[in-house]
């Protein structure tokens, strides 16, 4: 027998909760979160969206649909999808991309995105990143280690050439992508432009 599936008893759980609601928004959002799971359901993806569960458990930056080595394969591969992926995240050289894309004009786009820069600032709340767990001159040194593990983590701090490198590991894709921890530092100070940008362009509140 096929154990229970939590899609079912969350699609049933908003059905109780959209006969006891009342304000008409409410019951649409309900019936579009319902409609949603079911979606999962009907087209098969039940297992992709248990592995996208487990994936939001892990201590890894965020999940990927794609890797490229180089902005070219990755274009190539957006100029031809038949159904490009809405609003996920690739890698390109392993730096995160936003697909921007819509379905009426066919606009296809990669657009660089902060994503990883965010969840450095999350890991480094002291200002420094977490101690390394190896050293390694050379990354194919760190992926024939990473691969050798018995068990493969979501990320891992390590010492890559002298510098502090963020090792994440998606597991959708099988793919092991190297952050440098140098990256937050450009991070800030790109954010410390857009305030000083927005601070100027601010009018100065008039003298009583």
């Amino acid at each position: 027998m096929r154990p229970k599936s939590p899609i079912f008893e969350a699609m049933n759980l908003l059905g109780l909760i959209h006969e006891k609601t009342e304000s008409a928004e409410e019951k649409e959002l309900l019936l579009t979160a319902a409609e949603a799971l079911r979606f999962i359901n009907a087209t098969g993806q039940q297992y992709e969206f248990d592995d996208y569960r487990q994936e939001l458990r892990t201590e890894g930056p965020e999940m990927v649909v794609a890797s490229f080595a180089t902005r070219e394969e990755a274009e190539a591969w957006l100029k031809n999808h038949p159904k490009p992926p809405y609003m996920t995240l690739v890698l390109i050289a392993d730096q995160y991309h936003l697909v921007r894309y819509d379905r009426d004009s066919n606009f296809r786009k990669l657009v660089p995105t902060y994503s990883v820069e965010y969840h450095f600032e999350e890991m480094m709340k002291d200002g420094r990143p977490p101690p390394p767990v190896a050293s390694f001159d050379t990354r194919e040194q760190a992926r024939a280690w990473f691969y050798g593990l018995p068990e493969r983590p979501s990320q891992a701090v390590i010492q890559l050439g002298g510098e502090p490198y963020l090792a994440a590991y998606h597991r959708n894709i099988d793919h092991l992508a190297f952050h440098p921890f140098s990256l937050f530092e450009r991070f800030l100070e790109w954010r410390k432009t857009l305030k000083e940008k927005k601070d100027t362009e601010e009018p100065e509140p008039h003298s009583q």
